[in-house]
């Protein structure tokens, strides 16, 4: 006869209906599984076109804020850059300001990737938005900027949706 303890197979029920980081996780998934089959013909995966549009500024960013943005540590940070630096997409240099430092940017074949990008992933995010009912998306998006401990950023005067950047800009 086992003395092991026995969990009810009730709890197990309990965890998989109610549990908020399992139901995060698979959301993620899914979400993570759906823009890596949508931006492939840019060449890109989700994580890729996230932090390569984190470098997009008008001046190059230390490593430390672009791995707060994206929730990474630095080493994380530095081996997801390392493929894009390979295709010539991201450089990374030191920071004139603190040597031990490095800023990050895109180059040019990087930005012009973005661009192709960019549509795709505005097609793809605006059928997500269109598939929720009215007012969710932009719940959900304060919900879970609240369980990351994120402050929502305001939106964009009078913008709904992200602009059409790929038809304005030709692309």
């Amino acid at each position: 006869m086992s003395n092991s303890i026995e969990i009810p197979f009730s709890t197990t029920l309990l965890v998989r209906d109610t549990c908020l980081c399992l139901h995060v996780q698979r959301a993620a998934r899914a979400l993570a599984r759906l823009f890596d089959d949508a931006l492939r013909p840019a060449g890109l995966t989700n994580g890729q076109f996230s932090l390569m549009m984190s470098l997009n500024r008008p001046e190059p960013p230390p490593m430390g804020p672009v791995a707060a943005l994206l929730a990474m540590d630095q080493t994380t940070l530095t081996a997801a850059l390392k493929p894009l630096q390979r295709k010539g997409w991201v450089t990374v240099m030191e920071n004139p300001k603190d040597r031990r430092g490095r800023l990050l940017s895109l180059t040019a074949e990087g930005k012009a990737v973005l661009i192709t990008a960019l549509p795709i992933w505005e097609s793809t995010h605006a059928a997500l938005d269109d598939g929720l009912a009215g007012g969710a998306v932009t719940r959900l998006r304060h919900d879970l900027q609240a369980l990351s401990g994120v402050e929502a950023p305001k939106p964009a005067e009078g913008s709904r949706r992200p602009r059409q950047i790929g038809r304005a800009t030709g692309a």
